[in-house]
């Protein structure tokens, strides 16, 4: 018996070099893996983390669940590749570099387009692989001779492959519309790439004169925002609301502008919400376009790309922050005797998800993708259970976002990217847009590459593991467009994975100081011990508040299993005596599991599974068994259920599990690759 065995077990000491044979063993790829012909093969595809990205805890999750069922089906007898890569990040990406550029005194437009590229892809090859080697540490198993990027020339080739479809089938184009728009990144973003919080702000109270000179009276309406009053073309009600139905068809004073727009009903106005009667601005708001659309108005932009007031906002306001033309607006209305009164007021105001910038909602000219028939092929895939969402609640945000869905707008006005391929254009594409074709792409859709045949030997991939947030963002995409150019979905279930929180129950963030960084947990702890308790946490589709005690706790089963092996190596060499009740006990015990155990990673109910061989390992075999194998010891029931438990824990822990393997395994064979029982 190693030496090492009579000191407590160091992860330290041991991750490091396992990692390292794994490696050397060439078994991550599929190609050279053993006895994997007869059970066919088993894809996961990564979900590819940002190329500016550490590994965060929500991440260390992931991989862990994806880790498991690769290393399962691997010792399964599976063909199994796991295939790992990095997304360009467009907005991401761009800012990063640009704050590195600002601490030398320089912009972006100082360098010119193509200076400034070069200087992020110096960064990516400086950078971008930090979040893959710290997958490592972690254990994943990917194969990484297949690593891609999602600005690889053969990837770029794929993007512009499925541009030019859509574009052949008509279902691109360019048109102006009102878009989400960041000022500060001065890109346009889609609705799924805000984030919302409350704010508490006010709600005016605004008089609009009649215009019948006859009536001296006035409609009264609600605004949050009173500024943009200076683009609107109507005030609108309800046809139901009775308060106004001889007023529909006239006419009112625009207060400041001094011209007159017309009243007008639309069904789409909420009759509860302040006095039920509301200002559009086509312009400036997505509803309020939309009603403009209906009723031929007019959409005058008051507020430009640069964050500031308009020309057509009048010489007054012109080229005001959006905040000093809101003041001045206020003040002019108040010292007119038009203010009715203002309220405090909570509502959601929509913030850049990259920047934190206040978004403005304003009219552009962008590129668009028809949605209309690919949502009904998303929507068919998973109504018809080709695949299955787990937890299975989860659906219905798919199908809400997919039965209201919207014209994708798929362009976005940074350099870093994907550029539009039409000659005259200098936007590039939505990163979703190459994103959505990852799963294929990454096997080298559309042409073949140097293995020509990954396409065909391992597509659809199986499993996809994600998070909630990215449901509609990329999973949704990612199976209309595998519908699309493959005529298949790309997976057949989705694993949801809970969100872990903070332990007051707040989101994590860097920022907010609520985070937790997974390599200083597996710098304290090891990596077995970090996979055990996020694991051992994850229940189901329940968040999770993060507690660093069950990693504790998963340092302390590491310490158990290493000292149980400890005492079956101390007793390998013994005589094999005739199996006693106790022998037999635990050897039933031990089928039960293994069955237990592997039915219930194939219904991803993880957590629940570590519970149970938890249990059966530190309780059955260690508190019961080995103390009365201490009187008289067999041998062979000894390493048979050692090496059995090595097996069945080896997906969740696998570096201990492997080393300890290694003083059993009389032909130098690897556990990754032995044989699973169920």
């Amino acid at each position: 018996m190693p030496s090492e065995f009579d000191k407590p077990y160091d992860p330290k000491e041991h991750e490091g070099k396992i990692y390292k044979l794994w490696e050397e063993s060439g078994f991550f790829n599929p190609d050279n893996l053993p006895r994997a012909k007869s059970r066919g093969t088993f894809t996961i595809a990564i979900p590819p983390p940002n190329v500016t990205g550490s590994l965060h805890i929500g991440h260390a999750l992931n991989a862990t669940i994806q880790d498991i069922l690769i290393r399962k089906k691997r010792m399964e007898g599976y063909r199994t590749l796991w295939i790992p890569g990095t997304d360009h990040a467009g907005i991401a990406t761009q800012n990063v570099v640009e704050k590195e550029l600002k601490k030398q005194g320089i912009s972006r437009h100082d360098l010119g387009r193509e200076k400034f590229l070069e200087k992020v892809w110096e960064w990516k090859e400086k950078y971008g692989n930090i979040i893959l080697d710290q997958l490592k540490k972690l254990g994943a198993s990917c194969d990484w001779s297949r690593t891609r990027f999602t600005m690889d020339a053969g990837y770029q080739k794929a993007v512009e492959d499925a541009f030019f479809h859509y574009q052949k089938k008509g279902w691109i184009y360019q048109g102006e519309r009102v878009i989400n728009w960041c000022a500060r990144c001065r890109t346009s973003l889609s609705d799924l790439e805000l984030e919302h919080e409350e704010e508490k702000g006010k709600l005016w109270f605004i008089r609009y004169p009649l215009a019948n000179k006859e009536n001296n009276g006035y409609i009264v309406v609600a605004t949050t925002r009173p500024e943009t009053m200076l683009g609107d073309t109507a005030v609108a009600v309800n046809p139901k609301d009775k308060r106004y139905k001889d007023l529909i068809g006239g006419r009112v004073v625009l207060p400041i502008q001094n011209k007159t727009i017309p009243i007008i009903s639309d069904r789409r106005i909420e009759i509860d919400f302040g006095t039920g009667a509301v200002k559009v601005t086509p312009a400036h708001d997505m509803l309020d376009e939309q009603i403009g659309l209906d009723h031929k108005l007019a959409a005058p932009k008051v507020i430009g790309e640069d964050g500031r007031m308009a020309a057509e906002a009048g010489k007054n306001f012109k080229g005001l922050k959006i905040s000093e033309a809101r003041e001045k607006v206020v003040k002019m209305l108040d010292e007119a005797g038009l203010i009715e009164k203002v309220e405090d007021y909570t509502h959601n105001i929509a913030r850049c998800y990259r920047c934190g910038s206040t978004i403005e909602p304003l009219r552009s000219k962008q590129w668009f993708l028809k949605m209309d028939e690919l949502a009904k092929m998303a929507i068919k895939d998973v109504k018809t259970e080709k695949i299955k969402f787990h937890p299975e609640k989860w659906e219905k945000i798919y199908f809400d976002w997919l039965k209201n869905i919207k014209d994708w707008c798929i362009s976005r006005q940074i350099w870093w990217g994907h550029k539009i391929p039409v000659e005259e254009v200098d936007d590039v594409l939505d990163t979703w847009f190459s994103s959505a074709l990852w799963p294929f792409a990454a096997l080298g859709w559309p042409r073949a590459e140097s293995r020509g045949s990954d396409l065909k030997n391992y597509y659809p991939t199986q499993v996809l593991s994600t998070a909630r947030d990215i449901i509609n963002l990329w999973v949704a995409r990612m199976v209309f467009s595998s519908e699309e150019f493959l005529g298949k979905p790309p997976f057949s279930d989705v694993i949801i994975h809970a969100t872990i929180l903070a332990k007051d129950g707040r989101r994590m963030s860097k920022s907010l100081g609520t985070g937790v960084d997974p390599m200083t947990l597996i710098e304290k702890y090891g990596a077995d011990a970090t996979r055990f308790g996020l694991v051992w946490q994850a229940m189901g589709g329940q968040d999770i508040k993060w507690a660093e005690e069950h990693i504790v706790a998963g340092k302390k089963f590491c310490n158990k299993i290493w000292n149980a092996a400890r005492f079956v190596l101390q007793n390998k060499n013994l005589n094999t005596n005739k199996k006693t009740h106790a022998d037999k006990k635990i050897l039933s015990q031990l089928k039960k599991i293994q069955k237990q155990v592997s039915k219930l990673v194939d219904k991803y109910e993880f957590g629940q599974a570590l519970h149970i061989l938890y249990d059966f390992f530190w309780h059955d075999f260690c508190d019961v068994y080995l103390e009365e194998s201490k009187k008289n010891p067999n041998a062979e029931v000894l390493s048979r259920v050692l090496k059995e438990s090595l097996k069945l824990l080896h997906p969740f822990m696998p570096f201990i599990t492997e080393r300890i393997w290694r003083e059993f395994s009389e032909k130098g064979r690897m556990l990754m690759i032995e044989p699973w029982k169920s």
